[in-house]
């Protein structure tokens, strides 16, 4: 008689499009898929067929969802560390760990653990007081960057200042999120934003994908470009040093994006993101191994896949909803148009209901031209959003 081996289970804290987009690898691996959405309608609970509904600061909750799994990993960084100190010793194994995940829960324990590994990094200083607002403008120069150090994403939580008088301003009349602090930083002079995305096992294993580039729109990644164009092999293999010495630094385990400044001084890193990211997103269509089935592989300790593309160049663009989205139809109807029009686009949706300023999913063009690759994805995109209508 043959035996079937039980399929290993992985529980993904979070519902969003992060671990929408982990269910068909995690199904082509045979690996079972386990998410804490707080909504049926979220956009993993639409795809997935084991959902715990519950939020990611509820103990009860996360101990549910938990229950009985091979591993639990994250598709965004807001469980509360003492929940997780909690899981680890009752025994569940989380990837990335408690005392890795806090280095991407808060920007001054990351920026001080960067400081620390001797990695660079802008300037900055923690700011609590009033005098600590004048001596970071003395130390870092106006206008500098005023920041959260938790629960910040997608360009909110961040501010350029240009005064003492308008940081006080926006420190008196911004509230913050428990166990919070304010971080100055100096503003960089960068010739571009880069990412370099890595994959780490917990024996060590590691991968690097190729460096790409990336352009923000009102702090939200709008455009990314794989490999960076006009990026020398010497700077291309700084930036994926980097990321896998932050990554054995920190204790990494599962994808880690490295977001980075490219400045006439070399790399600087802004940014980082324990799990899957949407500067990898164009892996799906332009990788051999994507960072949603690397991710996977990397909790579970398995061999890591090829991080290598499979041509010459990919762009994504990501779908956004307009500030006049009201009107906007549903986005499904605009495929008849994209997909006749051009076969070799993949559009991604991740579900939503259409918001302004809402990631509504992304589509990504591989091939040898990238000028023509630009040009139809945003093509692509700009139909999808209403931008343009033929």
């Amino acid at each position: 008689m043959s035996r079937i081996t039980p399929a290993p289970r992985v529980a993904m804290i979070g519902g969003g499009q992060l671990s929408r987009m982990t269910a068909a690898p995690a199904a082509a691996l045979g690996v079972g898929l386990r998410i804490l959405a707080t909504d049926p309608e979220d956009s993993a609970a639409q795809v997935c067929g084991d959902v715990v509904i519950g939020s990611h600061d509820d103990l009860d909750a996360l101990r549910r969802v938990t229950d009985g799994v091979s591993v639990v990993t994250f598709d965004h960084e807001h469980v509360p560390p003492d929940h997780l100190r909690a899981l680890e010793a009752s025994g569940v194994i989380v990837r990335p760990g408690s005392a890795a995940l806090v280095h991407a829960q808060d920007k001054i324990t990351m920026r001080a653990a960067i400081d620390a590994a001797g990695l660079p990094a802008p300037k900055w200083c923690r700011v609590d007081t009033a005098d600590d607002i004048d001596h970071a403008g003395e130390t870092l120069g106006w206008p500098l960057i005023l920041k959260v150090s938790r629960g910040g994403y997608d360009g909110r939580g961040v501010w350029v200042v240009d005064s003492a008088d308008a940081a006080r301003d926006l420190v008196a009349q911004t509230p913050l999120a428990a166990g919070a602090a304010w971080l100055a930083e100096e503003r960089v002079n960068f010739r571009r934003e880069l990412a370099a995305q890595v994959a780490r096992s917990p024996h060590g294993q590691a991968v690097a994908y190729p460096v790409v580039r990336t352009v923000q729109v009102d702090g939200m990644c709008s455009e990314v470009v794989a490999p960076c164009p006009d990026l020398d092999d010497e700077r291309a293999l700084q930036a994926q040093a980097i990321a896998l010495e932050v990554a054995r630094a920190l204790d990494v385990t599962g994808m880690l994006a490295v977001e980075m400044f490219d400045t006439d001084d070399g790399m600087l890193i802004n940014e980082l993101a324990m799990r899957p990211h949407n500067c990898g997103h164009w892996t799906i269509d332009g990788a051999v191994t994507s960072q949603f089935e690397n991710h996977l592989r990397a909790v579970l300790d398995l061999p890591l896949g090829d991080p290598r593309a499979v041509a010459p160049w990919s762009v994504m663009v990501n779908i956004v909803g307009p500030v006049d989205s009201e009107d906007l139809p549903p986005l499904h109807e605009a495929f008849a148009h994209i997909l006749a029009r051009d076969p070799g686009i993949k559009v991604h949706l991740y579900g939503k209901a259409i918001r302004p300023h809402r990631k509504l999913g992304h589509v990504t063009v591989v091939g040898d031209d990238l000028e023509d690759l630009l040009d139809r994805a945003h093509h692509a995109a700009d139909y999808l959003m209403g931008v343009i209508n033929d």
